[in-house]
């Protein structure tokens, strides 16, 4: 764990000799990780009968359909390939975080701390230990912490404390998808419970009319989307001037989606002096680049210790060329281990048919994806939460951010366009102190 200032000069951190360079850990390898039990080159443990070819029925499963200029994914490679595998079996045992406060500890309003206390939230994550008091401070914070670390808490505890203290504080939060937006609005409204201040969420997919209607109200935080706060400017319907904090939540999600002209619009029609709260996953030259731009001598908190979870157990499904994959899948979630799957594919179109052929099949799968209205993404969502559905079938818009619980695999059924977005798909398994599995399927080529 590392806390250290930023400095405007260096466009770094001066925490003594740390790198502001993204973490890439060392592959696992075969030697690293272990015999696969589904890595044989010699062919898979699933019979193939036929009907989908490997390139064809659902989903890609090679080249082409990337992002970032279009052509290959990663995992195309042995050595990326291995990146996929890292078994979790435990050789030495890992040092106990300690954190410094309690939950009771923290100087915030006392129906704040009730609230929050009443939620079972008793000792802080690292993020939450170290983030929050720099927070009540008013200073800058740049937060570089793994999925599933309790940022959302991290800054909205001190941002409730504040809006409580400071009459006529206002409160703007950027996240990267609708589902992230809500959850935020979801936590903030337990946390707020009783305190007389409202927020409300401001996403496309769902119509901009009362989401106006909210804003007349001047509610204490607004949370949304770079895109649809964008449009709400151009309506006039936002006034920035009138909020004297911001907090960019994924800011590296939000960065590969392709805001980071919405982000320095949004930036720019704020108050030069604010208190700015920057969370992120990685660090690189962009992110750096924003936080000079707009920060003011942040304290930097980095309590990243590896991309990936030591508690989710990483494997490939090699699938033979001419086998079928669709065919490999159904088989798996025949086993009653994968009681809430998540599985990703790369396109929109590829992930509605896919979940509908699971269906026919009798397992219970709804799909999410950027063609859904928000309601109809949030329905499916939620009943995927409630074990509802047992297969939720997404595109990377669900990879960051959402708190699933519970989730006993991932199966990246398409391969992911980047390894960062391999990392955040198979963090919505084996979150806090429950394990999971995550699966990779990788087509052979000869």
């Amino acid at each position: 764990m590392q806390v250290g200032r930023w400095n405007h000069q260096t466009g770094g951190s001066s925490h003594g000799g740390s790198s502001n360079r993204p973490y890439s850990p060392r592959p696992s390898g075969r030697g690293g990780a272990g015999p696969s039990r589904f890595g044989s080159r010699s062919g898979s443990r699933f019979p193939s009968r036929g009907g989908y070819g490997a390139r064809g029925g659902f989903g890609s499963g090679g080249r082409g359909g990337g992002k970032r200029g279009g052509f290959g994914v990663f995992g195309e490679t042995e050595s990326e390939i291995a990146k996929f595998m890292n078994k979790t079996v435990v050789t030495t045992e890992e040092p106990v975080f300690v954190p410094e406060h309690t939950f009771s500890d923290f100087d915030i309003n006392p129906h704040l701390k009730a609230n929050v206390l009443a939620r079972k939230y008793e000792n802080p994550t690292p993020i939450q230990d170290k983030a929050i008091p720099h927070a009540l401070l008013g200073q800058d914070v740049v937060g570089l912490a793994e999925t599933g670390t309790g940022k959302t808490a991290a800054f909205l505890i001190p941002l409730i404390d504040k809006v409580m203290k400071q009459k006529g504080e206002r409160v703007l939060v950027m996240a990267p998808t609708r589902e992230l937006a809500v959850q935020i609005e979801k936590e903030l409204a337990g946390f707020a419970k009783g305190l007389g201040f409202r927020g409300m969420v401001a996403v496309g997919g769902a119509n901009i009319g009362p989401q106006i209607t909210q804003l007349k109200h001047n509610p204490a935080f607004v949370i949304g989307t770079p895109g649809r706060l964008k449009d709400l400017l151009e309506r006039r319907a936002l006034v920035l001037t009138d909020f004297g904090t911001v907090v960019l939540d994924e800011a590296d999600r939000m960065l590969d989606m392709g805001f980071i002209d919405d982000m320095r619009l949004i930036l720019s029609k704020m108050r030069k002096e604010r208190h700015t709260l920057f969370f992120s996953a990685t660090m690189g030259k962009d992110i750096e680049k924003l936080i000079g731009d707009f920060l003011s001598s942040p304290v930097i908190i980095s309590v990243k210790t590896r991309d990936t979870s030591k508690n989710v157990d990483q494997d490939v499904v090699r699938i033979p060329r001419g086998k079928d994959k669709f065919e490999v899948l159904a088989e798996l979630l025949k086993d009653r281990e994968f009681s809430r799957v998540l599985v990703f594919g790369r396109t929109k179109f590829g992930v509605e048919k896919l979940a509908k052929a699971l269906s026919r099949l009798h397992v219970h799968a709804e799909s999410i994806h950027g063609n859904k209205t928000q309601g109809a993404r949030q329905r499916a969502l939620e009943a995927f939460k409630a074990g509802k559905v047992t297969v939720l079938v997404a595109t990377d818009v669900a990879a960051r951010g959402l708190d699933i619980p519970a989730v006993s695999h991932v199966i990246n059924y398409d391969l992911p366009s980047t390894y960062e977005d391999y990392v955040h798909r198979i963090g919505r398994t084996g979150r806090a102190t429950l394990k999971g599995k995550a699966l990779t399927f990788v087509q052979e080529r000869y």
